[in-house]
């Protein structure tokens, strides 16, 4: 008897292809590897598993410890929207245009694929919440998840902080104020720590709590989620019990509390940022009491913040992901607590274009530990495609680290690259090298050299003196120079 092909017997035919076509996309989807990235703000690389033993951080430390930590890692700008979104894009900030907190993005390169739409693209779940681009895009994700929706927060927690700035912010309107003159007015104190308030009353820990119910309706589809906690930011919030985890009469200034020797002005900064803040002097430096106040808090945010993260990994552990998640932790940038009689970022110090930066890639391929390479933020996007196994975008402007992931000890490049901007049209554009960091202040209007600075970190590497007219350095400004003009006019 001889079958004939009928159309509505095809479908039997391509069953067996039908089955294989779906083994092979759930297989796809299993093995694609889940991003956890903990954007933390103004943490700089001060934490136990850098070398701060002075620091309580074992939660950090623990990620660290199963991960490559890179020791010698930049920020592009030490400021936190033009450095999130240069990292989110992968592009330098002259590239996205954005150097302030003002500028979007979206309206100096609309057609720029950010990093979670990327992941979007391929087939990713991405999930943002926090602190993340500054100013949200909420159309960036999947799903944003607004933190206040869900918590009843507040910037203080002690009742007469509360009391007081409640008492401001009747005066501000009243006053009529909007905007920047508002925010400023309503300030409260730098520091508070006094508070017992539970943890989830606090952005930072609300923030855990929905983090890990996300962990925690995690499906089959694979997912990209930043966490992007606001502490160690002024002002120095956190529970009654991280400040006590540090005795007061133990921490001192810096050892160097004052400003750099021959540093030129454009280089300094007066610290508006803190000064915003009641009982901080609009003018003249803070005294030393207060000074101590200051750092014990922010020692106290970075311990509460490395509590925090701990619970989320632990989390991540508890619902079985940790073994196919890659998870990052970086700062937005550097931060000085009295560093050249500095506060706050702001500037091209090393203070603040230095950064923390930890990968964890779970896979045999890749190994565990310290690489002291000269790395960037810019470089994180191009590395999370290779583990995740997607292209590269075009306009990515950094290199990918996996190959230092899988040994540290790779051949990598000699240089990293930040820059400030100063007073409307100077900047100030800087290059580090293993044994030093060079900046020239350019008028970019005119194009013509403002003032100029070399730190040599060998002999001097907390950048205490600006050796910049020393004839012994001639040569090597020279060829710093013409590194820093080619990169910068790319």
């Amino acid at each position: 008897m001889k079958f004939v092909l009928k159309l509505e017997n095809i479908h039997l035919f391509l069953l067996p292809f039908y089955f294989y076509l779906f083994f092979v996309l759930c297989a796809d989807a299993q093995s694609k590897p889940n991003i956890l990235i903990l954007a933390i703000d103004d943490l700089r690389p001060e934490l136990a598993c850098y070398g701060a033993s002075h620091i309580h951080s074992p939660n950090v430390d623990r990620l660290a410890a199963t991960s490559m930590q890179f020791d010698q890692a930049y920020a592009q700008q030490a400021v936190c929207l033009p450095s999130r979104i240069s990292l989110f894009t992968g592009m330098r900030p002259n590239s996205t245009g954005v150097h302030d907190l003002q500028t979007k993005f979206r309206d100096t390169i609309p057609q720029v694929v950010t990093l979670p739409q990327h992941f979007s693209n391929n087939g990713y779940k991405t999930i943002g919440m926090g602190k993340v681009y500054h100013d949200e895009q909420w159309n960036e994700w999947s799903e944003w998840i607004d933190v206040k929706k869900y918590a009843p927060l507040s910037t203080y927690h002690s009742k007469e902080n509360r009391e007081l700035q409640k008492k401001l912010i009747s005066e501000a309107k009243q006053k009529g104020l909007k905007g920047r003159p508002y925010r400023r007015y309503v300030s409260g104190p730098a520091y508070e720590g006094s508070s017992a308030a539970p943890e989830r009353n606090y952005h930072d820990g609300a923030m855990t709590d929905l983090a890990i119910k996300a962990l925690k309706e995690a499906d089959d589809q694979p997912f990209f989620m930043v966490v992007g906690y606001k502490k160690p930011h002024l002002p120095f919030v956190a529970p009654k019990k991280y400040w006590d985890l540090y005795d007061p009469d133990k921490i001192q200034l810096p050892d160097n509390y004052y400003p750099s020797k021959e540093a030129p002005s454009v280089a300094q900064m007066t610290w508006g940022e803190l000064r915003a803040y009641s009982g901080i002097p609009a003018k003249g430096p803070v005294d030393s009491l207060t000074a101590r106040r200051l750092i014990h808090g922010y020692y106290a945010c970075v311990s509460f913040v490395d509590a925090l993260i701990g619970r989320l990994l632990e989390a991540l552990k508890e619902q079985g992901l940790d073994d196919n998640t890659i998870v990052v932790l970086w700062g937005d940038h550097g931060w000085k607590l009295g560093e050249h009689a500095m506060w706050c970022k702001h500037t091209n110090y090393e203070m603040d274009a230095r950064v923390p930066l930890i990968i964890k890639a779970p896979n045999d391929r890749y190994s565990s530990g310290r690489s002291s390479a000269l790395v960037e933020l810019v470089d994180l996007y191009p590395t999370l495609c290779e583990l995740a196994g997607l292209d590269t975008p075009s306009d990515c402007e950094g290199t990918s680290l996996v190959s230092l992931i899988k040994n540290p000890a790779a051949e990598w490049t000699e240089y990293a690259y930040s820059q400030y901007p100063r007073r409307g049209t100077i900047m100030g554009y800087s290059i580090k090298s293993k044994e030093c960091r060079y900046t020239e202040w350019i008028n970019e209007i005119s194009g013509a050299m403002v003032a100029r600075e070399y730190y040599d970190h060998v002999k001097d590497p907390n950048e205490n003196k600006n050796v910049v007219k020393e004839a012994s350095y001639f040569s090597n400004i020279n060829r710093l120079s013409a590194l820093l003009n080619k990169q910068r006019k790319q």
